[in-house]
């Protein structure tokens, strides 16, 4: 089972459309770059598990920093994504194939 090709089709299915799939960058590679016609634009991490609960704690905060700065290249690098959001999404795949969304994983903090 391809997990990523199931969060796309997951995805899709919900109204996203797939801008980039393993979107490589200097500071790591991003598995999914999606967009929502209400301009929300979604960087996410495909996590695949023998069970979701395993996936959902696979993301740990080095990877975290490594999506931030994917994110930065990949923002930099294409200016024709408008968008009115963004937000970094976990799909976790378990080996039926059965996808769930962690919407808003994650956000980069702002230093105080």
């Amino acid at each position: 089972m391809d997990a990523e090709a199931a969060a796309c089709n997951a995805l899709e299915r919900d109204g996203w459309t797939i801008l980039m799939r393993r979107a490589r960058t200097s500071c790591g590679e991003i598995d999914i770059v999606a967009e929502r016609s209400d301009a929300l634009l979604a960087f996410v991490e495909v996590k695949a598990r023998p069970a979701l609960s395993a996936a959902a704690a696979a993301l740990s905060p080095r990877q975290q920093g490594r999506l931030l700065r994917a994110a930065e290249i990949l923002l930099a690098t294409h200016p024709d994504w408008t968008h009115d959001g963004i937000r970094f999404d976990l799909l976790l795949v378990d080996p039926s194939g059965t996808v769930r969304r962690i919407a808003d994983a994650f956000r980069h903090e702002q230093p105080a």
